[in-house]
């Protein structure tokens, strides 16, 4: 009896549908890269200010002051942008760096319940209404669902069943 070793995939190498996943981990490369840049901006590292000091999950890195932790995002998500590029060439590169991505808008996502101000909660006719920040923050819950499939469609068809290539 041969015990075959689940394998991780690669979009590229896939065919029908599956293979169009790989315009999902391009886009991604794009924002990452874009959103990388960003943060070695003085208006970006102010920007985020409010976001980390709030946050449950990062409000540490204020220990880097201002434009460290801003810094330090824009590595991580230049980090991101490369593993998805690699991930293009090895299916386990691809999975890490899409279960980062998720990780990463799953924290930004947080920031629209964590951050005082972006969601006014009411019992009254509007139930939920939110800022232009809030609007901003919204969109990172598509962001998080496509890394989401980024990282489903990476993994071994064993362990995701429902996949067909």
């Amino acid at each position: 009896m041969t015990h075959k070793t689940p394998s991780f995939n690669v979009a590229e190498n896939g065919g029908g549908s599956y293979r169009l996943l790989a315009i999902l981990r391009w886009v991604m490369v794009i924002i990452f890269v874009s959103f990388g840049m960003q943060k070695f901006t003085l208006q970006s590292a102010q920007g985020i200010a409010q976001f980390i000091s709030n946050s449950p999950f990062i409000s540490w890195l204020s220990i880097f002051g201002l434009r460290g932790e801003a810094y330090f995002l824009g590595a991580v998500e230049f980090a991101i942008a490369a593993l998805l590029v690699a991930g293009a060439f090895s299916p386990l590169l691809s999975a890490v760096g899409s279960l980062m991505g998720a990780v990463t808008f799953a924290i930004t996502w947080s920031f629209f319940f964590t951050t005082p101000g972006v969601v006014k909660w009411s019992i009254s006719t509007d139930p939920m209404a939110w800022n232009l920040t809030g609007e901003f923050l919204f969109k990172d819950i598509v962001l998080l669902c496509v890394c989401a499939v980024l990282f489903l469609a990476s993994l071994p068809q064993s362990l995701v069943r429902s996949r067909t290539v």
